[in-house]
């Protein structure tokens, strides 16, 4: 095989280049050889496959990569994969702002730490409830265990993990474990060093943003009149998690979100896997052109390199179709 690669998404900007890159290579690779598969299929490949650098990442990239479809956003869940449409309201459109932070997932451990501490909040509530805590790795599979909801699981949360920092001693002891097997058998490798780990904080967010994403669908379903304040105040909620339970954002991403807040933006998140890249806004479809206008005004080109970067940082998006193989005539 040789191949030619171009495209127009900003690396390490949390648009899901490198997700891009491996869908890309997965579907061209099938099409030289011949071969088909379905699209979860192809999916759940390239998930398993992107963890071959070293990055404990979940599945959504590839899975929208493959899944999307034109004029529909996708509610995705997982065991089994599937993706449910959610018709968007009209009225607005959304908005991406890249903030010229690169982050590499690959080359830093910020990424895999957040994951390890969610493994590690994981085997802990297992654990206080009479799980089998060995073998849970999500916390996702807490709850499908226990068969509570998410608001539950929040109280669970509240009642089990404390705020204050866990040091790697404290899970030992509570796991019944030595120093050497949390290494060996938990950490990932580039994890292995680390000496603290918020778990509360960690937990509570991953379980507040799962019931902030079926709030969003249920309002997008319902369709009430002030569905778009309504959306724009879960983005809102979901961006404050972001930076002060996950702390995933950096000053730059701050004062980008403060930006498009200031200049119309109805609700503003980072995207992506925080530590840079881009954030996404709703904005009323009447007030799209003078947004554009004020954002670039106040954060680009203020910024000699962000004024060079401006071209492909900017823009307005709608969903799209999914990876498509175009063939000559």
């Amino acid at each position: 095989m040789n191949c030619l690669l171009d495209g127009t998404i900003p690396p390490s900007s949390g648009l899901s280049s490198s997700s891009a890159l491996v869908c890309c290579a997965g579907l061209v690779t099938l099409r030289a050889n011949g071969k088909t598969l379905s699209k979860v299929e192809l999916a759940e490949i390239c998930t398993k496959s992107e963890r071959y650098i070293g990055t404990e990442g979940g599945g959504m990239d590839q899975s929208i990569s493959f899944l999307a479809e034109e004029g529909a956003a996708k509610l995705i869940k997982f065991s089994p994969l599937r993706a449910t449409d959610v018709r968007l309201p009209s009225g607005a459109a959304f908005v991406i702002a890249n903030s010229c932070v690169e982050m590499n997932k690959a080359a830093t451990s910020h990424y895999n730490i957040r994951v390890m501490e969610c493994r590690l909040a994981t085997k802990l509530l297992s654990k206080s409830k009479g799980l089998d805590w060995e073998k849970m790795l999500r916390l996702h599979d807490v709850q499908t265990k226990l068969g509570v909801s998410l608001e539950e699981m929040l109280t669970i949360v509240e009642e089990v993990l404390h705020p204050e920092p866990y040091s790697a001693e404290e899970i030992c002891k509570c796991l019944g474990i030595s120093l050497e097997e949390l290494r060996s058998q938990i950490l990932s490798q580039n994890t292995q060093d680390v000496s603290t780990f918020k778990l509360y904080q960690r937990a509570k967010h991953v379980y507040s943003e799962a019931a902030r994403v079926l709030e969003f669908k249920k309002i997008c379903s319902e369709a009430p009149a002030n569905a778009l304040q309504l959306l724009g105040e879960l983005m809102n909620q979901s961006y404050i998690s972001c930076r002060e339970m996950y702390e995933c954002s950096c000053p730059e991403l701050d004062r980008l979100v403060d930006i498009c807040l200031q200049f119309g933006a109805i609700g503003s998140r980072l995207t992506g896997a925080g530590w840079g890249g881009c954030t996404v806004s709703m904005v009323p479809t009447d007030k799209l052109n003078a947004f554009l206008e004020d954002v670039r005004k106040a954060y680009y080109q203020s910024d000699v390199q962000r004024l060079a970067l401006e071209k492909n940082s900017l823009f307005a998006t709608k969903p799209g179709r999914g990876a498509l193989v175009f063939v000559e005539a």
